[in-house]
């Protein structure tokens, strides 16, 4: 059985030289201990190398990270528990999950509550210390009468 050096997963190129769970841990929006349990899920051996998979199970592979409903991987694993435009429970990845996060951020600036607004002044948002730290942009400096 030949070994392939990279496989296509949910939209990502994934080394095929890695054990399965680590391999897809690299696609965005799944975790190394959400891949565990895709890989349970989906029955692939989680010591096997990705690239010696069979076509058919790395299909199986994709369908169980993109409907993990269909496999019956519980929602509290999910990344969008009770969506807020359609309140159900899903798993998204790559691109989604990167559109998903900043239509979240848009939601919270135009609502303007307190963590929209720190997103918006480019601000710390999880009530980390400001004092000392996370001074970034253009130095200000001191502005002196011109002579």
């Amino acid at each position: 059985m030949t070994l392939q050096l990279i496989v296509r997963i949910a939209g990502r190129d994934c080394r095929g030289d890695r054990l399965v769970p680590y391999a897809i841990n690299k696609i965005k929006g799944v975790g190394i201990r959400y891949a565990h349990i895709v890989c349970r899920a989906a029955d692939i051996p989680p010591n096997v190398r990705l690239g010696e998979l069979t076509e058919e199970e790395i299909m199986r592979l994709e369908d169980a990270i993109l409907n993990p409903q269909k496999y019956s991987i519980p929602p509290y694993l999910y990344n969008r528990q009770k969506d807020p435009e359609t309140g159900e429970h899903k798993h998204v990845v790559e691109n989604d999950l990167i559109i998903a996060h900043k239509y979240d951020i848009d939601l919270l600036k135009k609502t303007r509550s307190y963590r929209g607004i720190r997103h918006a002044l480019g601000l710390k948002v999880r009530g980390q210390r400001t004092k000392s730290t996370g001074r970034k942009g253009t130095a200000l400096g001191v502005k002196r009468k011109k002579r």
